[in-house]
């Protein structure tokens, strides 16, 4: 719901959808109709490893491009057999991003490579 100055301007009614009720978001659909062109943010999730170098390197990639990320460290918030099951790898950083297995560090730099000549 839209509210200004205490009057509702306009009612979101998300669809009724079977299995998953949060199938749409509720801030996303606002964002779509307060600012149709706004930039979405992105979900980023990184698998890391305490004290490797391409987890650091991966991480401040997405810091460099003002990117905000979830990070999850191995043994701490995850086991090797769990990044094995969602990436099909076991070697680390492993990057998501919007549900999108990007890869390692490499595969990182490669994506945001990608995306800088895409929006120039």
């Amino acid at each position: 719901m839209l509210v200004k100055d205490g009057v509702i301007e306009k009612m979101f009614i998300e669809p009724d959808m079977p299995g998953d009720p949060f199938e749409v978001s509720d801030a996303d659909t606002m964002l779509a109709y307060i600012a149709p062109n706004a930039a979405k943010p992105l979900n980023v999730t990184v698998f890391t490893r305490e004290g490797c170098e391409y987890c650091v390197r991966a991480k401040g990639m997405l810091h460099d491009a003002g990117i905000q990320f979830e990070e999850l460290v191995l043994n701490r918030d995850y086991s090797e057999s769990t990044i094995r099951a969602v990436s099909g790898r076991s070697t680390v950083p492993q990057v998501f991003i919007n549900g999108e297995h990007i890869g390692g560090s490499e595969d990182l730099e490669a994506y945001l490579a990608k995306q800088a000549k895409n929006a120039a």
